[in-house]
């Protein structure tokens, strides 16, 4: 929120009044020290509602070169305060709440210095691969909360949405920074951790549960990055807390960079290749829910805003363009394995679930479907692994189970694939019909 201090000259003090009556703006005004008759008028605003409330002023006669000073403030009470507020979190009069200029500036405000930026990613990365070993949601969650990358992620939306293309050309510089020093800190911290004997050398990785959840681009992971891009947006269009939705960012990118340099170490080309197409696909969808988040809430670029006014051509920009036209074909590549992958994880749910429903399969239950993630573009062995496991209350062995499985999966798929079933044996007591009498009221009040 904002304070406004402005001089206004006696001859349009009415004119000025009756905007913040307009406004229902609860203002003070205190005379000058001297002989003048002008005034000295103090009153909060919402960010969102500077850009409006100083326009009408203008209108009303205030000389834009007028002393006027607009100030950060913690808090305001007045009274009706809380309703301007409202007002323009939501949008003044059903617009943009907040001006371009603003936008601008709370995209930049949640981004630190390149040089604080770089220590963050790679302490963030760090805390994060320290988190995927030890298995631990935990420490993944506090290596959210200290990564910088929410700023960095959002800015390309921001100024796609209004025209200011020297913020997306920043916020791809700073985003395809980030990436790199994430994955390199990562690849060094689990180089330290496996060969300074932290953890057993020969440690199956890819049986880690949070490493795996990491590596494997399923729509759940996705539906993160969507929303969190969104609540990003949301966030920097009005005036409320960016950091919250940073962390929720944040999800979407630093466990799965801790990944692929937990993959790199451990020489796990599924686990490289699945968690850096997950890290692709989150940030390509970041971006992209962020801008149609802005675009919906009724930001659009100016007309006359062109990119090429914008772009030098030297050295350092071709080697942008070089950067650029890698990463470009890495999307592509890691949209076209994804949209495969999740093709073939739904059309094993599918046939799981049609097999363990007939009814020989009654007393089975099941409690996890794992498919491994080749992306066609690394495959271990000459097929793709499905594991599944079931519960089982009985010593029945179910010898055909995973031969039914394969056939049904295989009949849908054109790729090769081999079904592993794991078995989980537990018993279940339910109460009989004596037990049940039995507990009954006693003349004595117990039972």
């Amino acid at each position: 929120m904002r304070l406004i201090q402005t001089r206004v000259g006696d001859e349009i003090e009415a004119e000025v009044m009756a905007v913040l009556e307009e406004e229902n703006i609860e203002h003070i005004a205190a005379a000058e020290r001297d002989e003048s008759d002008a005034i000295i008028l103090y009153f909060p605003l919402p960010d969102g509602a500077v850009e409006k409330v100083m326009d009408r002023l203008y209108d009303a006669g205030l000389d834009e070169d007028a002393f006027t000073i607009i100030t950060d403030i913690q808090s305001a009470t007045t009274p009706t305060f809380d309703e301007l507020e409202s007002q323009y979190t939501q949008g003044p009069d059903d617009e943009v709440g907040l001006s371009h200029a603003t936008l601008r500036a709370n995209a930049r405000e949640v981004t630190p210095g390149r040089a604080m930026f770089v220590t963050f990613a790679a302490l963030s990365a760090i805390v994060a691969s320290a988190g995927l070993m030890l298995d631990s949601a935990i420490v993944i969650v506090g290596a959210m909360v200290i990564s910088p990358f929410a700023g960095s992620a959002l800015s390309a939306s921001v100024g796609a949405v209004i025209g200011d293309y020297p913020s997306i050309l920043d916020s791809i510089k700073s985003q395809l920074l980030g990436l790199v020093v994430a994955v390199s800190a990562a690849t060094g911290a689990a180089a330290v951790f496996r060969w300074g004997y932290l953890v057993p050398p020969n440690l199956a990785i890819q049986n880690i549960s949070q490493v795996s959840a990491f590596s494997i681009p399923i729509v759940l992971t996705y539906v993160i990055a969507i929303f969190a891009g969104a609540a990003g947006a949301l966030a920097l269009a009005t005036d409320l807390d960016v950091s919250l939705a940073g962390v929720a960012v944040a999800a979407a990118i630093v466990p799965a960079a801790a990944a692929v340099g937990i993959g790199v170490v451990w020489q796990e080309l599924t686990v490289i290749f699945g968690a850096l197409v997950l890290l692709l696909m989150n940030l390509l969808l970041i971006n992209l829910s962020a801008y149609v988040s802005l675009t919906l809430f009724g930001y659009r670029a100016s007309p006359s805003a062109s990119l090429a006014s914008h772009v030098n051509v030297d050295a350092r920009t071709a080697v942008y363009a070089v950067v650029g036209a890698v990463v470009l074909v890495a999307l592509l590549g890691a949209i076209v394995s994804t949209y495969q992958y999740l093709a073939f994880v739904e059309t094993t749910n599918h046939n799981v679930e049609d097999v363990l429903t007939q009814p020989r399969y009654d007393e089975l239950e099941l409690i996890d479907v794992q498919t491994d993630y080749g992306a066609q573009l690394v495959r271990k062995g000459d097929s793709d692994t499905v594991s599944i496991v079931v519960g089982r209350t009985s010593d029945r062995e179910y010898a055909s189970l995973s031969a039914t499985l394969q056939r049904a999966i295989a009949e849908d798929t054109p790729r090769a694939v081999t079904v592993e079933v794991q078995f989980t044996d537990y018993q279940r007591t339910e109460p009989t019909t004596q037990t049940r009498s039995s507990l009954v009221a006693r003349p004595d009040g117990g039972v």
